[in-house]
Parts: structure tokens; C-alpha cells; sequence
């Protein structure tokens, strides 16, 4: 079947003998709509997995393109091909290793000096390449003008221009890049300055001579040699000392005549070719102040982008509040003739206690929870991500995430916390080293959730005061610097500086916003409704057989003597492991009134919640850790929030006692 920009894909097998399989690897920087190409050219046809091996995302998908089965594989977003993070491993050794039939280097034409750096560095590895320039819209709409015909010539690979959003120049992109896997043609050779090439001409002689048996290009080795790559280097030695003696001796040589370090000998010359391709085959007929421009100018300020950033954080976390707030009320009273929870079944009729309040208060919670807090969430979030505003909010904060061991991209995860931990913690992967990965999911479960903010609300925004539920957000937000701080000293490493790309905005695509949100509401649905329900449904059984009032008693030195509560509060903390929004939901329950300030004084109203929204992370939550970061990792930050939540609620209800 033929794929043009409007067909649907199929993975089925063609019936054409003469059929040839290939394998196409997109490759390219974030954020220039690699994704959404994949989407293009694999339709429903997608497995989402990881790397072998590696906890990096693997996106798959096939293509039936006039008698070729296609497999085409997503490389996660990179800059380079060094050894900084996980995914540059991963993208490099596919590329050299797995050998792909044809590469699809998708660049932004709006700013294509900058993604060629990683163009060239492609060409180095001797990729067979097809260049896609997307967003040539984009490109157009600020005077940009580019000489396709030259810009093939230079390069000496195949240029197609592309809409990937409208789906132009998508099937263009696949005829050349069969034709690219088919016909195999002679990479051309690009020559950076004749001092620097000669250093690499003779380490790749004798990189040649030694006969190394690597599966690299001798070239690509020698430059990733000259860089200082420990990776490469490592490898090297492994099969010949005298090469890495060499290159050692070269790269002195050119670092003493040069008067700076070789990595960055090399990465200038690779941005002076770029910019020299482009000076020959771009044009920008007029240099036009946009409305994207301008919205650039007030995001980044130096002042301003602070106000903008806090703005965009503020509303969609007001969004989600008062949009949640709204579909909760609908769903729980669409499902109001059902027969709430209660607690005196576990007396009379445990079975069904367990069916009515166990797997079917599991259920409803999720119900209740998941869809009119966390789409609304994702929605909004998904917009946010499009446009490009979340990458300026990131940049801002840069320098306040620095201060607990991260950089501004950390922050896109966390507030990925404030609807749920689970995703929040599994997409810490845009993180390079595992130290900040670690780091970013310890402060997101300090972050009030959508169900720690049904307890802030629900407990103190409506029996104390809205204002004392917004004070404690800002707490929250201070304990999580305070304890960033202290984390960041006690895991050893270093921080990483901020690399984004920092994409054109855009009007957010429809398409992509829901696909978006559904992905991320799937992984949750699937993920977090047979824990709710298996986990609400154990814990029911053991109120049943009156396992959790022996234990809520048993803590009672710590509840009533250290924080102050009610002696009930050892079982709402102990259900609130469950999912924490089962802390109000059990009060309720217990104390047979949703009146709360009966039993509750409001300093005890203030704790309760502050304590809830601090201690143990839910059991979903604690289960994603101990898959991400093992179970050892998963313990300590459990261990750290419970020491965290009865800390700071000790010291809160004794300074509250005087005021409240």
C-alpha cells in the first residue's frame, strides 16, 4: 500500500513477494517534531517500550510503503552524540551498531544552523541520510528562504521539506529515504579546517593501521577520540593502547596550537560549517518581529519571564482545581445511587464490606479522582508543552533549580507532580545523569498531588480557611527546597548544566494535545486502578479483622502525644499509604459526619492535612520508585517523608497552638 499524507498505515504483511523489509531510525533534537512524523508514518501501529537493557523510552512502529515493511524506531531527542546522558548512548549505538537502513534527520528550518551541529555529526558516523526539514511554515512566516537544491548539494544527502503537523512532505520523506536504503549512496566526505583535519587524517590512519575490529567508522572514531570521549576511549584501549597513546599525543598538539581544550576545537568547527552551509543555501528576505517573537521577548525577560512563568504554573494549577473540582461533583453524583462506604459493614457483613467499601470504593476513588482531576491536568499541560511555553518556564527556573542539585528542566516533572507522582516520576527520564533523576523524583513526592489537594482542601480550605490551604502550598514548596538542599549534599555527583531546545511557538496542535493526554491518562488508568482497588480491598480486610486499631493505638504516642490529633488519626495515616485522599474519605467514614470541625480542632485540622500531604508517598507511588530506582532507593525517600511529615507536624502544631 502506498502512504501519502492522509493514509492510515497498516502493519500487515504485504502480499508482494518482491517486498523488502527496512528499518528507518528518526533522529534529531527535541522539540522539531520528530514525534509527530513518527505519529505520521506509524499511525496506531506503535509499541512503547524501553531499550534493552535501559530505562529510555523505545518507540516502535511500522510502515507499508509500495511492497517495503517498514519498521521505523523514534531515537529519543538529543544534541549530540557524547556521553552525557543515557539517550545519547542509546542513539549512537543504534545508529552505528543496529545499522538502520536509511536515517531521517529531522531539523527545524526555522533554525537550522543550530540542528545541523547534529547533522554533521551524523554525516561523521557515515548515517545514510535522508535531511527532513520540518516546520518550513514556520520557517516562511519569518522571511526565511532556503535553496533546497543547495543545500543537497553541500550536504550530499537528500533534503525534503515537511509540515508535519498538516502531514506535508510526508510522503516524500519516505520515497527518498526507500530510495536512500535501496541504492546505499556514497556519504560525502565534509572537511572542517585543514589543521584540525589533518590531526584526525592521521589518527585515522593509524586507528586503520591497528585493524580494531570496531564497528564504528574509523573517522568517527578518531574525532570521538581527539573530543576526549571516555566511552570511545574506554573501548579503544580494550584493543589497542597504542592508538589511545596516540590520539592522546594528537589531541595535545592541537590544544597547544589552537590555545583551548579539543572538544571544544572540534565543536567550534562543527558550528563554523554550519553556519557556513547555511550562509550558501538560506536567505531571509526580511527580518520580521512576530507575534512569536514577541511573546519570546516577554517569557524570557529578565523580570517579566519570572511574572510569566509564575502565571503559567498558577493557572494550571487553578485550572485543575476548579475544573476538577466541577467534574468530581458531576461524577460522584452521577454515581450517588450506588451505596457509599461504610464503615459499620465491616461488623456486620465483612464480605461485603470488603466488595462494597474495599474493590468498589477503589474503583470510585479512581473514578472520581483520575478523570475529573488528572485529564483536566494533562490537558492543560499538553497545550502548555505544545506551544513551547513550558520550555521558557523551565529556562526561568533554571537557577532556582539549581539550588537543590537540578537545573530548570526538573521543574517539568514536578509539576507532572501536582496531578499525579506516578507519571511525574517516570517521565524524570528527560533528566541526563541518574543523580538528577533521583533528585527530581525525591522532591516530587513532597509535591500535593491531586489527592493531597482534595485533603488541603477538603480538610482545611473549607473548616479553617482557603487561605490557610494556600499557606500550606507555600510551605510545601519551601520544605521542598530546604530538603532539595539537604539531598542534594547527601548524594554524591555533580549537577549538569541546563541544555533545552528552546522551540518556536506554535499554535497548539489538536491532534497532539489529545493524543498527548490520552497517552498519559492510559499509563495512569492502567497503572493506578488495580493498585486503588486491590490495595483498597486489603486494606478493608484488615479493618475487618480489626488489624488497624490495634496499630492506630500502638501509635498513639507519636499521633496524639507529638502531633496533637485525635487518636483516629493512626488510621487515616495508615489508609492514606493506600491512596491519600482515603485520609478524608475514612474521617468521613469513621467519624459518621462530614463535619469535620466536630472532632477535628482547627490547629488538628491544619496538621492532620499538612502531615498527610508530607508522610509515606501512596503505595502506586512507592511501587514506580522501587521499578525506576530499585527498592533500596524507593525505602530511604519513604523513610525521608516519613521523617519529614513527623517533624514538621510536631513543630507546626505547637507553634499553630498559638494562633489558632
Amino acid at each position: 500500500m502506498s502512504c501519502h499524507p492522509n493514509s492510515n498505515p497498516t502493519s500487515k504483511p504485504s502480499n508482494n513477494k518482491n517486498g523488502k523489509h527496512l528499518t528507518f531510525a528518526l533522529a534529531g533534537n527535541a522539540n522539531v517534531g520528530k514525534s509527530v512524523i513518527f505519529n505520521q508514518l506509524t499511525g496506531s501501529n506503535q509499541i512503547i517500550g524501553n531499550w534493552p537493557g535501559k530505562t529510555v523510552d523505545r518507540a516502535e512502529g511500522t510502515l507499508s510503503f509500495e511492497g517495503h515493511e517498514i519498521k521505523i524506531i523514534d531515537l529519543p531527542g538529543i544534541y549530540s552524540f557524547s556521553t552525557f546522558s543515557m539517550e545519547e548512548l542509546v542513539s549512537r549505538d543504534y545508529v552505528a551498531l543496529e545499522k538502520p537502513d536509511a536515517v531521517i534527520n529531522v531539523v527545524d528550518a526555522s533554525v537550522l544552523e543550530r540542528n545541523l551541529f547534529f547533522t554533521l555529526q551524523l554525516l561523521e558516523m557515515q548515517a545514510p541520510l535522508v535531511l527532513c526539514l520540518n516546520q518550513v511554515d514556520v520557517a516562511k512566516s519569518k522571511g526565511i528562504i532556503i535553496d533546497k537544491e543547495k543545500l543537497e548539494e553541500t550536504l550530499g544527502v537528500p533534503v525534503v521539506f515537511a509540515v508535519a503537523t498538516r502531514g506535508e512532505g510526508i510522503y516524500e520523506l519516505v520515497r527518498e529515504a526507500v530510495k536512500v536504503a535501496t541504492h546505499k549512496p556514497k556519504p560525502k566526505h565534509l572537511k572542517y579546517r585543514r589543521e584540525l583535519e589533518e590531526k584526525i587524517e592521521k589518527l585515522k590512519q593509524v586507528i586503520e593501521k591497528e585493524n580494531l575490529s570496531l564497528q564504528y567508522p574509523a573517522r568517527w572514531i578518531a574525532i570521538k577520540l581527539l573530543e576526549g570521549d571516555t566511552e570511545i576511549t574506554k573501548l579503544v584501549a580494550e584493543k589497542s593502547k597504542a592508538v589511545v597513546d596516540s590520539a592522546k599525543a594528537i589531541a595535545q598538539d592541537l590544544q597547544t596550537s589552537c590555545q583551548e581544550p579539543c572538544f571544544s576545537v572540534i565543536a567550534s568547527e562543527r558550528y563554523a560549517l554550519a553556519s557556513s552551509i547555511v550562509a550558501s543555501s538560506l536567505q531571509q528576505s526580511e527580518v520580521r518581529n512576530t507575534f512569536s517573537d514577541k511573546l519570546e521577548w516577554l517569557t524570557t525577560h529578565r523580570v517579566l519571564g519570572y511574572f510569566t512563568s509564575i502565571g503559567v504554573i498558577a493557572g494550571l494549577l487553578l485550572w485543575t482545581f476548579f475544573i476538577g473540582n466541577g467534574l468530581s461533583s458531576l461524577i460522584s453524583g452521577a454515581l450517588s445511587f450506588i451505596k457509599p462506604v461504610d464503615p459499620a459493614l465491616s461488623a456486620s457483613q465483612p464480605i461485603l464490606a470488603i466488595i462494597l467499601n474495599g474493590v468498589w470504593g477503589g474503583f470510585n476513588a479512581g473514578l472520581t479522582l483520575i478523570i475529573p482531576f488528572v485529564i483536566p491536568f494533562y490537558l492543560l499541560l499538553a497545550i502548555v508543552e505544545d506551544s513551547g511555553i513550558l520550555t521558557r518556564v523551565a529556562f526561568m527556573m533554571d537557577s532556582a533549580m539549581h539550588k537543590i542539585g537540578l537545573h530548570g528542566k526538573a521543574l517539568i516533572p514536578i509539576i507532572l507532580g501536582y496531578g499525579c507522582s506516578v507519571p511525574a516520576i517516570h517521565s524524570c527520564k528527560i533528566m541526563e545523569t541518574r543523580r538528577e533523576r533521583l533528585l527530581a523524583a525525591f522532591a516530587i513526592t513532597f509535591a500535593p498531588c491531586s489527592a493531597r489537594t482534595i485533603v488541603l482542601f477538603g480538610m482545611v480550605g473549607l473548616f479553617v480557611g482557603v487561605q490557610w490551604a494556600l499557606l500550606l502550598y507555600v510551605v510545601d514548596i519551601a520544605i521542598i527546597f530546604g530538603l532539595g538542599r539537604i539531598a542534594m549534599k547527601a548524594v554524591p555527583g555533580k549537577s549538569t548544566g541546563l541544555i533545552m531546545e528552546m522551540s518556536t511557538f506554535k499554535m497548539p496542535s489538536l491532534k497532539v494535545v489529545v493524543k498527548q493526554t490520552w497517552a498519559r491518562t492510559k499509563s495512569i488508568i492502567y497503572v493506578v486502578f488495580p493498585i486503588y482497588i486491590i490495595g483498597s480491598a486489603l486494606v478493608q480486610v484488615l479493618y475487618t479483622l480489626n488489624v488497624l486499631t490495634p496499630i492506630s493505638d500502638a501509635l498513639s504516642p507519636l499521633t496524639v502525644g507529638w502531633l496533637g490529633l485525635p487518636v483516629a488519626a493512626g488510621i487515616l495515616l495508615i489508609l492514606g499509604v493506600v491512596r491519600k485522599e482515603f485520609v478524608l474519605l475514612a474521617a468521613v467514614a469513621i467519624f459518621g459526619t462530614t463535619n469535620l470541625a466536630l472532632y477535628f480542632s482547627p490547629v488538628q485540622l491544619v496538621v492532620m492535612a499538612l502531615v498527610a500531604m508530607l508522610y509515606i508517598p501512596c503505595v502506586s507511588t512507592i511501587a514506580i520508585l522501587g521499578k525506576e530506582f530499585g527498592w533500596k532507593a524507593a525505602a530511604t525517600i519513604s523513610l525521608a517523608n516519613i521523617a519529614a511529615a513527623v517533624l514538621i507536624g510536631g513543630l507546626a502544631f505547637r507553634l499553630l497552638s498559638l494562633f489558632l
